[in-house]
């Protein structure tokens, strides 16, 4: 059984490298999808419309955690334009895009350590959003 679990996870992990190298948009897109998803757990959770769940509260975390693990390499120059939402900002300033996205991940990590119950899930959740917020305002377009 581990042999099996462990070759999906090979598999899946070529699935989305492949994916990454001949569309990074669309591989940026879903992991940023799937961080929103989180997103979305965790403030129904905060704002009690779905009860708290200790483990829910960790995968949030972890997702977050592997955010530039999954992502650093999705913003090449090649993708520059196309269907993104990405400012030419990111391209323009890369090591501190970089860095922006490493300290979410660093920090969403260290986080998952410290939570044990609903008001350290608030406390961290809060800092981290502040650091996801902020790369969001400089390099991701806005919505209208």
């Amino acid at each position: 059984m581990k042999r099996l679990v462990l070759a999906a996870a090979f598999v899946a992990l070529g699935v989305t490298a492949v994916v990454a190298q001949s569309d990074p948009i669309a591989a940026r897109k879903a992991v940023m999808k799937e961080n929103g998803n989180q997103s979305r757990i965790a403030r129904e959770m905060i704002e009690g419309k779905q009860p708290f769940n200790l483990d829910a509260a960790k995968k949030v975390l972890a997702t977050f955690g592997d955010t530039s693990d999954k992502a650093k390499s999705l913003w090449p120059d090649t993708s520059k334009a196309g269907d993104t939402a990405a400012l030419p900002a990111v391209w323009e300033n890369k090591a501190d895009f970089e860095a922006k996205l490493a300290k979410f991940s660093t920090d969403a990590k260290a986080a998952g350590a410290k939570v044990k119950d609903l008001d350290t899930f608030k406390a961290e959740i809060g800092e981290i959003g502040k650091s996801c917020g902020g790369c969001q305002q400089t390099y991701r377009k806005r919505q209208s």
